[in-house]
């Protein structure tokens, strides 16, 4: 849970505080662009994973059994604690703080063409460091890995999906209309893997480059992560020489109505310095940020 004194108030949310102060050019961008998809900004870099490679060999000659996956999610979660308003998001045309950082992500039970697929969504301490965040992931992905099992997403779909058609699409638009009002049901927005801070995927595992994936309109997700399979590249160093650099493609897709580009920038930079320098990673950090409107 993000730390706050603040009491809640009328206007706020369950899962988020409405932010009022601020400026008005700010609140009154959801009603100009009204979904998500309309808010859309893409990121995109490469990441020289050298550096990361190396710590990873590093921890593994350790004991400790991480792997690039567990790495992005601690960056992500880190960047959301010292630069919390990538936490916000928009429902109801009006801009909230989220309570909580968030991840959620997809996982493939066996990589086969039918095997199913389900969605994680972790809670973590902002303060998390990597090895706090790789055991989560690790237990989580160690619950969900049997085809027999169900975790709390599968067992409300498949209790959507015994009705009939005509009665889904209207609980689906019922749904939609109490997250509207900030009235959802706590146990639908805990089941919901589309109720997160930030969703990740991990492409390389399927061995492609990354895609730009769509923000959902369904839910709060504000931020869309998706990285891709190693690469190698050849080019010259400063003395002339050719030298082999190993490269991941990193591509994000945001709701440019939670904040400027400004700090979209800074966020996005420093993540890309967590990830160079994931050492940074193994103790909390010295503080977590609170967003202030």
């Amino acid at each position: 849970m993000i730390a706050s004194s603040r009491r809640r108030r009328w206007g706020d949310r369950p899962d988020g505080r409405r932010l009022r102060n601020l400026s008005p050019f700010y609140l009154i961008t959801p009603y100009i662009m009204r979904t998500r998809v309309d808010a859309q900004d893409y990121f995109e870099d490469r990441i020289d994973i050298a550096p990361a490679e190396a710590w990873l060999r590093k921890q593994r000659e350790q004991g400790r059994r991480l792997g690039l996956l567990q790495l992005v999610v601690a960056a992500v979660v880190r960047t959301l604690s010292q630069w919390p308003r990538l936490n916000r998001f928009v429902a109801g045309q009006r801009i909230y703080a989220r309570n909580e950082v968030l991840i959620s992500f997809a996982l493939k039970k066996r990589l086969h063409q039918d095997s199913p697929e389900t969605a994680v969504k972790l809670r973590f301490d902002p303060s998390a460091t990597v090895f706090d965040v790789a055991a989560a992931i690790d237990q989580a992905v160690a619950a969900n890995r049997a085809e027999q099992s169900r975790n709390e997403t599968d067992r409300t779909a498949r209790l959507f999906m015994l009705c009939p058609g005509a009665v889904v699409r209207f609980l689906v638009w019922a749904l939609r209309v109490l997250d509207y009002l900030g009235l959802l049901p706590g146990v639908i927005r805990r089941a919901s893997p589309f109720h997160t801070s930030v969703f990740v995927t991990d492409i390389g595992s399927l061995g492609i480059k990354p895609i730009y994936h769509h923000l959902y309109e369904f839910g709060t997700t504000s931020i869309f992560v998706a990285f891709g399979a190693k690469e190698e590249e050849r080019s010259l160093d400063e003395a002339g020489r050719v030298v082999v650099r190993r490269l991941v493609g990193l591509k994000i897709v945001n709701d440019e109505r939670i904040c400027d580009g400004h700090y979209y920038a800074s966020a996005f930079r420093y993540m890309l310095r967590l990830l160079r320098h994931p050492e940074r990673l193994e103790t909390p950090p010295g503080r977590v940020v609170e967003d202030l409107d």
